[in-house]
C-alpha cells in the first residue's frame, strides 16, 4: 500500500496512477509547475511524504529536478521508457497499472549524505560506458534497480545518491549479463 502523495505531470497521468493505487495525487501541469504547486508538494511532504513519478523523458527529468531542489526528502519512482511508450508517445499515462505499482513500491529517496560506493571505473568494468551496447545495459540496469535511465554520469550519480548497495548492483549486473547472453 502506498501512503505517500504521488506527484505526476498531468491529468492523464492521474487517471493511469488511480488504476494502479488508491492514493492522493498532485499534478504539476507539466512545466506549469509554480510556487503554489510547490507549496502543496511541500505540505504533502510534511504530512505524508511524496513520491515523484514523472514521464521518462527530458521534460519529466526537468520537472523532477525542480521538485527535488525545492522539496527535500521526496522519493523518486521511475518507469522505463519502453514501459511508457505507446504509438510514439512516451509517458506515465501509457504504463500499465502493474508497472506503475512496481515503480511506486521501488521509490527511492535521495540520501542527504551521498555515498561514493560506485565509481566511473565500475561503470567501465561493467560495460555501462565505453561499449557499443552500454546504453542498452544502462536501460536494463535502471529498470532492474528502479532508478530510471540515464547517461553514464547520471547513472553513476543515481547509484550513489539512492544508496544502491553493492549486492543490489551485482544482482542487476548479473541480470544484464543473463539478458544479453554475456559471460
Amino acid at each position: 500500500m502506498i501512503k505517500e502523495v504521488i506527484v505526476v505531470e498531468g491529468r492523464d497521468d492521474i487517471t493511469a496512477v488511480k488504476k494502479a493505487v488508491d492514493a492522493e495525487i498532485i499534478a504539476t501541469s507539466g512545466f506549469g509547475i509554480n510556487a503554489k504547486i510547490i507549496d502543496r508538494i511541500k505540505e504533502a511532504q510534511k504530512r505524508k511524504g511524496v513520491i515523484v513519478l514523472t514521464d521518462p523523458d527530458f521534460a519529466g527529468e526537468k520537472i523532477r529536478s525542480i521538485i527535488a531542489k525545492r522539496v527535500k526528502g521526496v522519493k523518486h519512482a521511475y518507469i522505463a521508457q519502453e514501459d511508457g511508450l505507446k504509438d510514439g508517445d512516451i509517458g506515465v499515462e501509457n504504463a500499465t497499472p502493474e508497472v506503475i505499482l512496481k515503480a511506486l513500491e521501488g521509490a527511492k529517496v535521495t540520501l542527504e549524505e551521498k555515498s561514493e560506493n560506485f565509481t566511473m571505473d565500475d561503470m567501465f568494468y561493467c560495460k555501462l560506458t565505453g561499449q557499443a551496447d552500454s546504453k542498452k545495459r544502462r536501460i536494463i540496469l535502471g529498470k532492474e534497480l528502479g532508478i530510471g535511465y540515464g547517461n553514464a554520469n547520471q547513472m553513476l550519480s543515481r547509484l550513489n545518491n539512492y544508496g544502491i548497495t553493492e549486492e543490489e548492483f551485482v544482482k542487476a549486473i548479473n541480470k544484464i549479463k543473463e539478458e544479453l547472453g554475456d559471460s
